[in-house]
C-alpha cells in the first residue's frame, strides 16, 4: 500500500511564495518520475512540474521561471517552491509518482492566492 501525502498548501497573497512537499510511503520502488499537478474549479487537471529520478526537470510554460521542483530520492520526497504567485495559480495541487507499472496520486492540497 503506497501513500503520497502533500503538505504546505494555504493562503498567500499575490506576489508571495509558497513551498509544497510530498512524501511517498509504503512499498514502492524505482519511482521514475515525481511531479506536481493542479486542478482549478471547473477545469481539467494540468501539469505544473515533473522531475525524474536523475533530477531532470520539466515545467509548464505557465509556471516556468517562477517555480522550482526538487526531490530527495532517499526520502522519496518531492518539493515544489512557488514564487511570484498569481491569482490564477489558485488550485488544488496534487502530488504524483510514477513507476514503470503504476501511477500514484496524493489527496491534494489547496493553494489560494489572493489579491
Amino acid at each position: 500500500q503506497v501513500q503520497l501525502v502533500e503538505s504546505g498548501g494555504g493562503l498567500v497573497q499575490a506576489g508571495g511564495s509558497l513551498g509544497l512537499s510530498c512524501a511517498a510511503s509504503g512499498t514502492i520502488f524505482s519511482i521514475n518520475v515525481m511531479g506536481w499537478y493542479r486542478q482549478a474549479p471547473g477545469k481539467q487537471r494540468e501539469l505544473v512540474a515533473t522531475i525524474t529520478s536523475d533530477y531532470s526537470t520539466n515545467y509548464a510554460d505557465s509556471v516556468k521561471g517562477r517555480c522550482a521542483i526538487s526531490r530527495d530520492n532517499a526520502k522519496k520526497t518531492v518539493y515544489l517552491q512557488m514564487n511570484s504567485l498569481k491569482v490564477e495559480d489558485t488550485a488544488v495541487y496534487y502530488c504524483n509518482a510514477r513507476t514503470a507499472m503504476r501511477e500514484y496520486w496524493g489527496q491534494g492540497t489547496q493553494v489560494t492566492v489572493s489579491s
